[in-house]
C-alpha cells in the first residue's frame, strides 16, 4: 500500500474512529441518564416517572425533561474536554514534547550522542523529502520514541536518552524511520485526535471525582446532611461512568494502534534496506533494565503515540497500544532465535558516536548538478512515503558535499535566518549589493555579520543543494517568535522584489518558509481531478512555460502531461493567466484533492517537465517544492549513480 492509499485509508480511519466515539457518547449519555434517574428517584427527588412492568411490580424511568438536561451536560463536558485538549495540542508536536518534558537539540546538541541522532534524522528527512523536524530528548533510560503533530510542517521527533545511549547506529536509523513511517501515512494527526476525544470523555470521570472529594468533606461536618450524599451519589456516577467510557474508549485507541505499529515496522525495512536495524532495536528493548518505560507524568496521556509501550497497564493484554514485542521482531526477522541480548546499565554504555566523526572539509565543487534522467522524477514519485537506501544514502552524501560553514549556520537562529536571505542574493554583482543595502538597515549587525560570511559560499551552493539546505534551517527557524517569523518573511518579500520581478526560486522558498512557519490547519481532501480542471490546467501551463522556451515546446509538454490525466484538450494558458498569482490560488485548492487523486496529478507534472528527455535541475527543484505545498514529501530526485546502484 503507497503512500497515497495510507493517507486515503488514514481519511477513512479518522470518519470510523469519529462514529465510534459518538457512539460512546451516546451510551455514556444513556447510560448517565439511566443512573442519575434512580439516584434522584432514591433522594427524594420527582422528576422520574413510573412504569408497571408486565409482573405488576413498579419501576422507575427518568423523565424526558431529565433526559434532555443529562445529554446536554454530558456532550456539553465532552465537547468542552475535547475542544480544550484541541487548543492544548494546537502548537502541534512541539507542545507533545514539552508536554513529556523534552529539550530540543537541533540548535545546541549537547553530546556526540545528541549530535549522531540529529545527523540520523537530517539524512532521513533529506532521503524523504520533508523538512527536518524538530527534535527533542527525553531523559528516560528507556528505549523509546515518538513522532507528534498535526502535519508534517509541524512534526517532531522525540527520543529518549536510553535510545541514543544504547542503541547502535543503524538500530537508530531504524527507530526514526519507525516514526517518519508515522509521519508520511497520516497517524500522527489520528492521534492527536484521539488525545483530544479521550480526554473529553475523561473529563467525566475528574469531574465526578472532584464532586466525590468536595461532597465526602461536606458529609464528614454534617452527617445528616441530605444533600451531601446525593451530591456523593452523582459524583460516584460520573465517576464510574467516565473511567468507563474512557476505558472503552481506550480499547479503541489500542485497536487502532496496534496495526498502525506493524505498518511502521515494515516501512522502516523498506526505507533502510535492512531489518536488522529496527529488530535489533526492538531485541534491545526486551534485554533493557528499563524496557521502554517513560517516567514523566503525562506519559499515560501518549502512550498510543511511542516506538514502544511507554507505559505498563493491569490489562495490558486488552489495553496494549503496540505488539508484543517477540511478535515485532519476528515479523521483520523470522529468523530470529526469541532471545533478548543483555543490555547494560545506561551509565556503563560508551557513546557510539564515531561513525558521524566525519570529516566533511573536502574539495568543493562549484558546478550545477548535470541534470537527471526522465526515469527519476516517476521513481520519485512512486517513493512518496516510502524512500528507499539509495535516497538514505544520497542524502549522506548530500550532507557531506554540504559546505560546513553552511551546515553549521543551518543549526542556529541567526545563521538560519542568513542563510535565506543569501539564497535570495542575486548572482549579478551591481543587483546584489543593491540588495545589501537595501538589508543594511532592516537586519542587526549579527544577522548582516553572518550574512557578509555567508555570501561566498552561497554563491558556490550548487543548485540541486538549495532545498537541502532549506529543510536543514527549518527547525532553528521554527524556534523564532511570531513577531519575528512575520518580520522574516516580510524582509524576504521585500529582498524580492527588489529587482522589480519575481523569481520562480524566489517565489518557492518564500512560501516554502511561510507554511512551515505558520501551518494552516489542513483542509479535508474530497475533491475530484474532474472538479479541478482549471486549477490543474493553471499549474501544468505555469510547469510547460517554466521549462520551455518556445510556446510549441511548452504546447508539447502539455500534450505529454494530458496522458496521466481523467481528461483531454487541455491548451496551453497565456502567461498572463498562469502567473505566480494564478499559481499560488490554483495550488491552495489543489491541495485539497482526495489522497488518491495526487499521484495523477504528480505523474502528470513529471511528464510536463521531462518531455524532452532531459530533467533539469531548476526543474526538478520546482517539482519538488509543488509537491511540498501538495502536502507530498517528494524524495530527491537520483543521480545516475545512485539509481545505478539501487539497480
Amino acid at each position: 500500500m503507497n503512500f497515497f492509499e495510507q493517507q486515503d485509508r488514514a481519511r477513512r480511519n479518522s470518519g470510523r474512529l469519529l462514529i465510534l466515539m459518538v457512539l460512546a457518547v451516546l451510551s455514556l449519555i444513556t447510560l448517565t441518564s439511566l443512573a442519575l434517574g434512580v439516584v434522584w428517584q432514591l433522594f427524594g427527588q420527582s422528576h422520574s416517572s413510573l412504569w408497571l412492568a408486565s409482573d405488576g411490580a413498579i419501576g422507575l424511568l427518568p423523565s424526558w425533561r431529565l433526559v434532555g438536561v443529562v445529554s446536554l451536560a454530558v456532550i456539553a463536558v465532552v465537547l468542552l474536554g475535547s475542544v480544550y485538549k484541541s487548543l492544548q495540542l494546537s502548537r502541534g508536536g512541539q507542545a507533545v514534547a514539552e508536554r513529556l518534558g523534552g529539550r530540543l537539540i537541533n540548535l545546541a546538541p549537547q553530546s556526540l550522542e545528541e549530535q549522531r541522532l540529529l545527523n540520523v534524522v537530517e539524512e532521513m528527512a533529506l532521503a524523504s523529502g520533508t523538512p527536518v523536524p524538530p527534535v527533542y530528548v527525553l531523559d528516560d533510560a528507556g528505549i523509546n520514541a515518538f513522532a507528534a503533530g498535526l502535519t508534517p510542517q509541524d512534526a517532531v521527533i522525540g527520543i529518549t536518552r536510553g535510545a541514543i545511549s544504547l542503541l547502535s547506529r543503524e538500530e537508530l536509523q531504524g527507530v526514526i524511520a519507525h516514526e517518519f513511517s508515522h509521519i508520511f501515512h497520516g497517524d500522527m494527526r489520528l492521534n492527536t485526535r484521539l488525545v483530544a476525544v479521550l480526554h473529553g470523555i475523561l473529563l467525566l470521570g475528574l469531574i465526578g471525582g472532584f464532586l466525590l472529594r468536595g461532597s465526602s468533606r461536606a458529609s464528614s461536618r454534617s452527617s445528616r446532611n441530605n444533600s451531601a450524599a446525593a451530591i456523593i451519589a452523582v459524583g460516584g456516577t460520573l465517576w464510574l461512568l467516565g473511567y468507563a467510557g474512557t476505558f472503552f474508549g481506550s480499547l479503541i485507541k489500542a485497536a487502532v494502534s496496534r496495526q498502525r505499529e506493524f505498518l511502521a515496522d515494515a516501512s522502516a525495512v523498506q526505507f533502510t534496506r535492512n531489518p536488522q536495524g529496527i529488530a535489533g532495536a526492538l531485541q534491545k528493548i526486551g534485554g533493557n533494565l528499563y524496557g521502554s518505560q517513560l517516567r514523566a507524568g503525562h506519559a499515560a496521556e501518549f502512550s498510543h503515540m511511542y516506538f514502544a509501550a511507554g507505559i505498563s497497564r493491569a490489562l495490558d493484554g486488552m489495553l496494549a497500544t503496540h505488539p508484543p514485542l517477540d511478535e515485532r521482531i519476528r515479523r521483520v526477522t523470522p529468523e530470529w532465535d526469541g532471545r533478548y541480548p543483555h543490555v547494560a546499565s545506561l551509565s556503563l554504555v560508551p557513546a557510539d558516536a564515531s561513525a558521524d566523526q566525519r570529516a566533511v572539509a573536502q574539495g568543493w565543487d562549484q558546478a550545477l548538478a548535470a541534470g537527471f534522467s526522465p526515469a527519476s522524477a516517476t521513481a520519485a514519485i512512486a517513493s512518496i512515503g516510502e524512500p528507499s537506501a539509495a535516497h538514505l544514502q544520497q542524502a549522506h552524501q548530500l550532507l557531506d558535499e554540504l559546505h560546513p560553514a553552511l551546515r553549521q549556520a543551518a543549526h542556529h537562529g541567526s545563521g538560519a535566518q542568513a542563510l535565506l536571505y543569501g539564497l535570495l542574493l542575486a548572482p549579478v554583482a551591481g543587483l546584489r549589493e543593491q540588495q545589501m543595502q537595501l538589508l543594511q538597515p532592516l537586519l542587526n549587525a549579527d544577522l548582516m555579520s553572518h550574512l557578509q560570511a555567508l555570501e561566498q559560499p552561497l554563491r558556490q551552493l550548487p543548485g540541486n543543494q538549495r532545498l537541502t539546505l532549506l529543510d536543514l534551517a527549518m527547525p532553528a527557524l521554527k524556534q523564532l517568535g511570531t513577531e519575528q517569523a512575520a518580520t522574516l518573511c516580510a524582509v524576504m518579500a521585500r529582498l524580492i522584489r527588489a529587482d522589480g520581478k519575481v523569481e520562480l526560486l524566489e517565489w518557492t522558498l518564500l512560501r516554502i518558509v511561510e507554511r512551515n512557519l505558520a501551518p494552516s490547519r489542513r483542509l479535508s481532501g474530497h475533491f475530484h481531478l474532474l472538479e479541478l480542471a482549471d486549477e490543474v490546467q493553471v499549474l501544468l501551463s505555469f510547469l510547460a512555460r517554466a521549462g520551455s522556451i518556445l510556446p510549441e515546446q511548452a504546447q508539447a509538454a502539455l500534450a505529454q502531461a494530458a496522458v496521466e490525466l481523467p481528461y483531454t484538450g487541455l491548451n496551453l494558458l497565456p502567461a498572463a493567466q498562469c502567473d505566480l498569482k494564478a499559481l499560488e490560488a490554483a495550488l491552495k485548492r489543489l491541495n485539497q484533492l482526495q489522497p488518491l487523486q495526487k499521484p495523477r496529478l504528480l505523474k502528470a507534472m513529471a511528464r510536463c517537465i521531462e518531455h524532452d528527455g532531459r530533467i533539469e535541475v531548476a526543474e526538478a527543484e520546482l517539482l519538488r517544492a509543488v509537491a511540498d505545498l501538495l502536502d507530498c514529501p517528494l524524495p530527491p530526485l537520483l543521480n545516475t549513480t545512485s539509481a545505478a546502484q539501487v539497480g
